[in-house]
């Protein structure tokens, strides 16, 4: 079944242009990511929309500053959703009991290792790249996209935050 989602999605990506879906995915028991450390970089503002960095070794993302009602609310370093144990650095963001994750998963480097990340995910395409969709059981929307070769990108979003998700994902560089 795995090697069918990467022949899938190597023909979907040679005749993708790219493009956003509705961000539904499969619901599974992934869960919101747990707290941690990431290596993080801050730009200058105030804590709440302060744009920052992170990191996989020298390869650096690089987050927009976030909505000035949303509050720094911690960091997470690993994501329950994963198939396989992966170094993942984050930053979490609240404002009341809606939370906004943006991080990233450093270690899968082709196309048909990163199909195989998220057991339950809808494969599909970011941008033209490859990503990978899921909504968990408490509605905790999730968006997975391959940026370069060992650096993917992560960003995810409570239902009352999910406009914020995708302009945050919008943002990243």
């Amino acid at each position: 079944m795995r090697r069918l989602a990467a022949v899938i999605l190597v023909l979907a990506l040679s005749g993708c242009a790219g493009g956003h879906g509705d961000g539904d995915g499969d619901r599974d028991g992934g869960g919101a990511p747990e707290a941690g450390t990431p290596v993080v970089s801050p730009s200058a503002g105030s804590a709440g929309s302060r744009a920052s960095s992170l990191s996989c070794g020298a390869d650096e993302v690089h987050l927009p500053a976030v909505s000035g009602r949303l509050e720094r609310a911690g960091a997470f370093s690993r994501l329950p959703a994963l198939a396989r144990p992966l170094d993942v650095r984050g930053l979490i963001w609240s404002s009341n009991d809606e939370r906004l994750y943006a991080g990233v998963v450093c270690g899968p480097r082709t196309a048909e290792q990163f199909a195989t990340l998220v057991a339950r995910a809808r494969l599909t395409a970011y941008e033209g790249r490859p990503a990978l969709r899921w909504t968990t059981r408490t509605g905790v929307r999730n968006l997975m996209w391959l940026e370069r070769p060992g650096v993917a990108v992560y960003v995810a979003a409570t239902p009352g935050l999910t406009a914020q998700m995708r302009r945050v994902a919008a943002g990243i560089e």
